[in-house]
């Protein structure tokens, strides 16, 4: 019996980072308005330009992705391409909009073509912010969040959900989100 309660508190030790490295409030605030978004596009429909994201996707339901650039990793990768994958299955006029914060913004423009071409996003814009790794201030990105999940849809936050940690077993909990935001 006593193996038994060490092992389950084990498991339970070792599980509870997990489900906190997940619980970091990051992004505006819910029911909000989408804040401006003004970033270069480094591979979408506006590539090579700046753009305002917020007001160029106004009311369409969209999954907006702020990537630490120094924290985007396979795992990162796997969860944005499977959104990516999924997004026009719950609505047609779904689109991501990935937005790199970094203060290196020459090598992201120089890298994010890079990771288009090896991982063929099809329903992404990778975008750059260029104004420094904070994020645009409306936004809220937090500095512990490597990557902040903010739905919009009808041009309001519906939901934001900060990550410490993410892969792709994270894809099922923002598109029931989102599904949910959509209906």
């Amino acid at each position: 019996m006593q193996f038994w309660t060490r092992f389950a508190s084990a498991a339970l030790l070792a599980v509870a980072p997990a489900a906190l490295a997940q619980d970091v409030s990051s992004g505006p605030d819910k029911d909000a308005k989408v804040p401006a978004l003004k970033v270069f596009d480094a591979t979408g429909p506006n590539k090579d330009k700046d753009v305002d994201y917020g007001a160029e996707r106004k009311d369409k339901p969209t999954i907006y992705l702020l990537v630490r650039a120094d924290k985007f990793d396979r795992p990162m990768n796997r969860f944005a391409k499977g959104l990516d994958d999924r997004v026009k299955k719950d609505s047609e006029d779904a689109y991501i909009v990935a937005v790199w914060l970094t203060d290196d913004v020459d090598k992201a423009k120089e890298r994010l073509p890079a990771v288009q071409q090896s991982v063929q996003y099809q329903n992404t814009a990778l975008t750059i912010f260029t104004g420094g790794k904070d994020g645009p201030n409306d936004w809220h990105a937090n500095p512990d969040a490597h990557l902040t999940v903010v739905l919009a849809v009808k041009g309001k936050v519906v939901a934001t959900l900060g990550y410490q940690s993410v892969n792709e077993t994270d894809v099922k909990a923002v598109r029931e989100a989102f599904q949910k935001a959509l209906k």
